[in-house]
This record gives structure tokens, sequence and C-alpha cells, in this order.
């Protein structure tokens, strides 16, 4: 009986691993359909209401402007080029935070959020983090971390609606994603927090200064990161 009920549990664990583990795999050259995220605000979940139509796109990498990748950097993952999916330091800062009882502040990192985006749902939970760090842990292992950065770019949100580097980038400017300055590609960063009710397009004054906090944060002198941009 034991040993039955012991083979059970490996048959699920395999198929649990290949569930999980194959559309990882894929990903890594098959640009994304959608994600979980796209369909969760396709039938109304989320802030900001229903969506009619969700704007999405997909480009490569090398047709994203230099600047937008720099924008997201330095505002969600300032690490990304050294971390392995999960920032260390982030995280002990958040928990101090939480300790003194200030208000929670987030330590997900770029990975950890294409995780998230990708497969999962937005509400926290235990078993949200968990699987978040089940497929972070695996999307580190089997993407380059220059794989990882345009999947997230093209599957953020940046707007009601509006997912991704290419589609926001024409909707809110009027311009192709390789053609965004540093401007432009601040203001889309500094809505990732709240897309459904920001707009790059037309900043409150406190949107306005975040963008040029993050545009000042821009990393440049970082070789680990030149090699990922493929500078």
């Amino acid at each position: 009986m034991r040993r039955w009920v012991l083979a059970i549990l490996w048959r699920v664990a395999a198929l649990a691993l290949l569930v999980t583990l194959l559309p990882v795999a894929a990903l890594r050259w098959v640009p994304p359909p959608g994600s979980a995220f796209m369909v969760q605000r396709a039938f109304g979940r989320g802030p900001g209401g229903p969506c009619d139509r969700i704007e999405y796109r997909w480009v490569r990498g090398s047709a994203i402007s230099r600047h937008a990748k720099l924008a997201v950097l330095a505002a969600e993952d300032q690490r990304f080029a050294r971390h392995r999916g999960f920032d260390g330091r982030e995280i002990r800062a958040a928990f101090e935070t939480w300790r003194r009882g200030g208000r929670a502040r987030g330590a997900s990192t770029i990975s950890q959020q294409v995780a998230k985006n990708l497969f999962l749902w937005p509400r926290a939970s235990l078993a949200r983090k968990g699987l978040e760090a089940w497929f972070t842990l695996w999307i580190e292992v089997l993407w380059p971390k220059r794989r990882i950065l345009e999947v997230y770019l093209n599957i953020a949100q940046m707007g009601r609606c509006t997912f991704g580097i290419a589609a926001a980038s024409r909707r809110f400017f009027g311009l192709a994603p390789d053609r965004i300055g540093a401007h432009e590609a601040a203001l889309l960063a500094a809505v990732l927090p709240n897309p459904a009710h920001r707009r790059a397009d037309a900043p409150s004054p406190a949107l306005r200064d975040r963008a040029a906090r993050i545009r000042r944060q821009m990393p440049t002198a970082d070789p680990e990161l030149q090699r990922i941009l493929g500078e």
C-alpha cells in the first residue's frame, strides 16, 4: 500500500514538473501569444475594469530602444545583471520595513514579474508566491538574461488594457518602440506600479517626478549589463 502511494506521488510530481517546465522551455524561443494577466484583464479581473480589446504586439529585443531597456531596469530591478532571479538585498530591506511597521514595499525582480505575469495571477498569496518562485527558478535556468528582459518589455502592462513596449509607445507617443527616447521611456517605466490608473501621455506631477528619478538612475557603466543589452 505504501509503495503504491509513493508511486502515485512520484507520478504526480513528474507530471507537475512536466506541465510547468515545458511552457517555460518553449517560451525560451517562441514569442508568448499573450499572458495570464492579459487573459484576466480581458475578462474584467483586476483594476481598471474590463477591456474590450487588449493592446499587445510582440517585437524582438533588437527592435526596442536602449532607453526603454535602461528605464525599466532603473525603475524595477537595478541589480538585474547581478542576481539569479531573487534579489536578497531587496528582500531583506522589504522585510525590515515590514518588521518596523512600515508600508509594505515590493522586492520582486524582473524575472519574478515575468513568471507572475506569464503564468499566474495578480492577487498576492502564499500559493502564488511559491509558484512564482518555482517558475522564476526555471526561467533563470533556461533563459539568458537578454531573453528575460525582452519578454518583460513585451508583456508588462504599461497602460489600461495596454501591454508591452510596442503597443504602449505607439498608443501614448505615436512612436515605434525603437524610436522612443529617454523621456518617453522613463514615463512608460514610471507607470509600471499602477498602469491601470496612470497615463504616460498625461502624467501627473508625481508621475513626472518619478520619471525624472528614473532618468537619473538609468544604469550605464556596468559591463555585465552592456553584455546583456548586446552592446
